[in-house]
């Protein structure tokens, strides 16, 4: 029987925004710890947000090529660490937490390569690329460059809305889905509206899934 897509709201920074996410049926909650983001947060600002969050909600903690020290004192509040720069494998162990790995799908890119470099990861996100920028473009990728048969979950990135994600379930397959600016105001600021929204177009992709 097939799984439902996971979802992953990622770039959380207001409290409200947590309860909100929450009852919106998010699977997980994503905190960005990279200071170049506009929805970076500080180390007593993810204390307080995932204090917040219920059992059986993920708590994922994204950082960039970040100071071990750092992600060591983070790993406390945090389930799953999401790895979204140039991190070699064994940089991703040691921390106490299940992790996976971003892959910005660049031209030249082998995503089996990765998978099988990254053997330790619990999944491999997989994001648009835009030269400079770790994540977090707001663009999608060509999704049919996605492998039907990689070695490791996909969770799937870049540029997904309400407006996009029921096709790119139907198409891709993945085994979630993650997203933040298409549930925003305003960068850092969710949109309850387009939370819902959201989660009625994963149900749909599901279905479009199921042939139904």
């Amino acid at each position: 029987m097939m799984q439902r897509t996971r979802v992953k709201f990622c770039g959380l920074t207001r409290p409200e925004d947590v309860d909100a996410a929450v009852a919106a049926g998010a699977d997980a909650l994503g905190f960005v710890l990279w200071p170049g983001s506009k929805r970076a947060l500080d180390e007593a600002r993810l204390a307080e947000l995932a204090a917040r969050v219920p059992a059986f909600v993920t708590r994922v903690g994204l950082f960039v090529d970040a100071d071990p020290a750092l992600i060591a004192r983070c790993a406390p509040h945090l389930d799953l660490l999401q790895f979204h720069g140039d991190e070699a494998p064994e940089a991703c162990e040691g921390f106490g937490r299940p992790w996976f790995k971003a892959l910005r799908m660049r031209d030249d890119v082998d995503p089996h390569a990765v998978a099988a470099a990254y053997r330790g990861a619990q999944a491999l996100l997989l994001d648009a690329y835009r030269p400079g920028v770790p994540g977090g473009t707001g663009a999608a990728f060509d999704w049919s460059r996605v492998p039907a048969n990689l070695a490791k979950p996909v969770i799937l990135a870049g540029g997904l809305s309400a407006d996009n994600v029921a096709e790119a379930i139907a198409r891709v397959r993945p085994f979630a889905v993650d997203v933040s600016g298409g549930i925003e105001a305003a960068p850092g600021i969710k949109d309850v509206r387009r939370m819902a929204a959201f989660m009625a177009a994963v149900r749909q992709g599901d279905a479009r899934r199921l042939g139904r």
